[in-house]
């Protein structure tokens, strides 16, 4: 067990005592429901939503409790985790990541407790509200619409690399609703751009060496990938990077922590402000609103990464003004 889970875990045990006494006094507990994991995530999400929290007047061990559970990116697990947390009554559950597939199971576990999400897809496409003003059930939260930025993230990619022809996009086999919307989007900008588009299946890492070895002959240019978990699991990520670097192909990337592995770049909306909106709809929540009667909020923040170690080691030359709009450069 890493030193980090180590400390999350005991941090949980120690924290029983304050759970029992704290429910006999009937503080309100929340469900935190995240398709990642503990390790990589909760040193940047779950304090974003405890800030945001707070700006309601809660704050987490005073006068509200948070369980937290992270499918570890196999979302196979959060149906049964979801579960749990309805079985424990918990008061809001708060949906993080998978791209609509972690708020679609907590959706399943219950009807009744209200659920405050946080997603890349469009929450009425995936049945989750009625509309984004008025969602009219037990779902709420904000959404980044994700899907829409498959084009902008291969128009950056073609920006940076003017003689990149070819570009790939990895997905999984598993076609959701999302990744077919980030993945025509991405095959309209590259028939508006005058590019083609390679799609190819990956799903283990096991594949990638050969979907790698297929780019090669293809002679793709750079690729993309779609914003599914299996990507973002700490295997499949180191493994991409790798695989980038040794190929020479470049990337931009749907999470920074790829970026902050030794990706090239990465193209995001601000998580962290759509976690705080979720600790603030959350606390409004707890203090008596109902989520059928709060709108969607949309995310306008996005997040451009750039790793300049990893545009030299791949030959890359960055424009001083294409650097100048990033919002974070590791260097």
């Amino acid at each position: 067990m890493s030193r980090r889970a180590f400390i999350f875990f005991l941090g949980g045990a120690l924290a029983s005592p304050l759970v029992a006494r704290a429910q006999q006094r009937g503080v309100p507990r929340i469900g935190f429901l995240h398709v990642g994991t503990a390790g990589a995530d909760q040193d940047r999400l779950p304090p974003a939503f405890r800030r945001g929290l707070e700006e309601a007047g809660y704050v987490e061990g005073r006068n509200v409790l948070i369980e937290y559970r992270f499918a570890e990116h196999k979302v196979d697990r959060l149906p049964a985790l979801a579960s749990d947390l309805v079985r424990r009554q918990v008061a809001v559950i708060v949906v993080a990541g998978g791209g609509g597939i972690t708020a679609s199971a907590a959706k399943g576990a219950t009807s009744t407790i209200p659920i405050v999400v946080s997603i890349g897809a469009d929450p009425v496409k995936l049945g989750l509200a009625a509309s984004l003003q008025r969602p009219g059930g037990n779902v709420t939260g904000s959404t980044f619409l994700s899907t829409a930025l498959g084009g902008k993230r291969l128009d950056l990619l073609c920006e940076l690399l003017p003689r990149a022809k070819k570009i790939a996009f990895l997905r999984t086999g598993s076609l959701s609703a999302v990744t077919k919307q980030q993945m025509d989007d991405a095959l309209a900008a590259a028939r508006a751009l005058g590019r083609q588009l390679l799609v190819l299946e990956v799903d283990k890492t096991e594949q990638m060496d050969s979907a790698f070895s297929t780019l090669r002959k293809e002679r793709a240019d750079a690729f993309l990938i779609a914003s599914e978990p299996f990507f973002n699991s700490t295997e499949a990520r180191d493994k991409l990077v790798a695989l980038s670097l040794r190929h020479a192909l470049p990337a931009i990337y749907p999470f920074r922590d790829f970026a902050v592995a030794g990706g090239l770049m990465s193209y995001e909306a601000s998580y962290r402000e759509a976690f705080a909106q979720a600790g603030i709809y959350t606390g409004r929540i707890l203090k008596g609103e109902k989520p059928a009667d709060l709108p969607f909020q949309q995310s306008t923040k996005f997040e451009l990464l750039i790793n300049l170690k990893t545009a030299k080691a791949l030959g890359v030359n960055i424009p001083q003004s294409f650097l100048a709009r990033a919002d974070e450069v590791v260097e």
